[in-house]
């Protein structure tokens, strides 16, 4: 018997925190790299590894945890992985060297690997099935406040008391998560039908499932990792800049809640093709504010409040047709995410390079409309719930 079992609010508050705390450990490194470059006498840009290890290592674990989660159950893994996750903050912590420190990096990307989707798996389980989208958007939202809240007071603290406090403290809330996860879940059992065969069918549907999410997320990053450089390069002061981050954030956070309320009214194909379809159109808006040199900050907001519109979207239609295995295909979800956001990276870079920020724009918008054809063609109109094993 868990505590708080007949309290959803209680789980949702636990989901949403132990989300913060992942997303925090995530985005805390960009404004802590130079106080982590100073102290181990190497360039930021050396010191950036530990954020590429933690991308990679999650990107190859999450599938195969995720897998295991299925197995030997989704809150036992969930507690696990939270428990390797404050160890290997302690690690960071603790690192006497830059070696050391980037192992440490790559045993949490590995550890947090297995904590989001055992953690959504858990959470579009219990969901009542007319709000399960919802109470995923709620989960996740946690992640985009740690981006636009958690990330900045990091960096500060760091600042001020030292960047290996930041790692301990994260590792202290971690352990205190461990505790909390364990006592709001219900233990859920493994699934004795899974074997070890696999359907070719059920793999190709998986696989065109998750093509909208690579397209999804190597548009939205293609730009966001640029925003800043491109910005300065148009002219815009950091104080603007700031500005604007600030509002592409809260836009963010406003997208996945009103995403999850739209997909538990009007579906996840309709919701997740309004998103694709209006990240195009807010992109190519950006441009043209740019170039007007108004409202940037509303157009980016606009941008990203629609791009958020999918991301509840795509877990919940996940979620629905794959009820055997969620924690598995949500793990090769988010894979697929950071698959996209690797390819944004590269294919940014080279449209910034040859266009300028205004041929980001361009070719993200047109990423985004491939990807609104594709989930037109592989997303089912309505729920297969039970239908498709990929065992």
């Amino acid at each position: 018997m868990t505590m708080f079992a007949n309290a959803p609010a209680a789980r949702l508050a636990i989901g949403w925190l132990t989300m913060f705390v992942i997303g925090t450990d995530l985005f805390v490194i960009s404004p802590l790299l130079p106080l982590i470059a100073a102290d181990y006498q190497t360039s930021p840009a050396l010191a950036g590894l530990g954020v590429a290890l933690f991308a990679l290592t999650y990107m190859i674990s999450a599938p195969l945890l995720g897998h295991l989660a299925d197995r030997i159950g989704r809150r036992r893994m969930l507690t696990c992985c939270l428990f390797g996750f404050a160890t290997a903050n302690l690690l960071t912590a603790s690192a006497a060297n830059f070696a050391w420190l980037l192992s440490a990096r790559l045993l949490a990307g590995a550890a947090a690997a297995g904590v989001s989707p055992s953690l959504y798996a858990l959470v579009s389980a219990l969901a009542p099935p007319d709000r399960r989208a919802t109470w995923l958007a709620l989960v996740v939202s946690g992640l985009l406040v740690s981006l636009s809240l958690g990330a900045p007071i990091g960096g500060l603290a760091g600042a001020c008391f030292g960047w290996p406090s930041i790692f301990a403290i994260l590792a202290g809330f971690s352990l205190l998560l461990v505790w909390a996860n364990r006592r709001v879940w219900p233990e859920d059992y493994p699934n004795g039908n899974i074997t070890a065969e696999r359907h070719t069918r059920a793999t190709a549907v998986l696989g065109g499932r998750l093509a909208p999410m690579v397209a999804w997320s190597t548009a939205l990053y293609g730009v966001y990792i640029y925003l800043g450089a491109g910005l300065a390069a148009c002219g815009f002061s950091t104080q603007e800049i700031a500005a604007i981050i600030l509002f592409y954030g809260c836009g963010a956070i406003g997208g996945v809640l009103i995403g999850g309320r739209m997909v538990d009214r009007l579906g996840a194909k309709l919701t997740s093709s309004i998103g694709l379809a209006s990240l195009c159109a807010c992109l190519l808006l950006v441009q043209f504010a740019i170039r007007a040199g108004t409202l940037v900050a509303v157009a980016f907001a606009a941008a990203s409040a629609a791009a958020q519109l999918f991301f509840p979207a795509q877990q919940a239609g996940l979620a629905d047709d794959f009820p055997a295995q969620r924690a598995t295909v949500l793990a090769w979800n988010n894979s697929a995410l950071f698959l996209g956001i690797s390819l944004g990276s590269v294919i940014g870079s080279q449209a910034i390079s040859h266009g300028g920020f205004a041929a980001n724009l361009r070719i993200s918008a047109a990423i985004a409309i491939a990807g609104w054809l594709i989930n037109q063609a592989v997303m089912p109109a309505r729920s297969q719930t039970a239908a498709i094993d990929l065992q």
